[in-house]
Formats: C-alpha cells, structure tokens, sequence
C-alpha cells in the first residue's frame, strides 16, 4: 500500500483551511484517512504539525507532497511542534 502525507481541505468556500493527515495514495483527496498530523492554515498563517509522527511515517515509507515538506522543513528548522510562518511585509 503506497502511503501519502499530504494536505485534506477543509474550510469554507474562499476561506481555505488544510488539515496535515497521512492517507492511502488511493483515497480521493477529503477522503478516508489513517492519522491527523496538524493543520495548516494559510490565511492567518498558521500551522501546527505533530513533527513525532511526520517523521514516524517518513521512517515507514509515506511520502509527504512538496508542501507538507516545506512545512516539516519550518518545523524542524524552529524545532517545536507548533509553528507560526513569518509575517509577509505589504
């Protein structure tokens, strides 16, 4: 079974949320899931990820899609389980 971590919408309409969760390649996107890591949100830039469990599931073989690896690559970098994005200067 190829395994994924990847990002599960949830959310309104105009106003998405992400949910980190790892899952069977083969389920539809929202579909079924083996185990939540986080959330990701990227309108309050926000997000937390179990970095635990991440790599629990690296370590077996789940691939993370490229923007669960960015946020495992911010995770790991301020070493902490909950992690906030840096303010976007306008």
């Amino acid at each position: 079974m190829a395994v994924k971590i990847r990002l599960k919408k949830t959310g309104a309409k105009n106003n998405p949320c992400f949910r980190i969760v790892v899952a069977d390649a083969r389920a539809q996107r929202d579909g079924r899931v083996i185990e939540n890591l986080g959330f990701y949100d990227p309108k309050h830039e926000d997000e937390k990820l179990d970095l635990v469990r991440a790599e629990y599931w690296i370590s077996q073989g789940a691939q993370p899609n490229p923007t669960v690896k960015d946020i495992i690559k911010r995770a790991k970098k301020l070493g902490s389980q909950e992690t906030t994005k840096p303010a976007v200067a306008e």
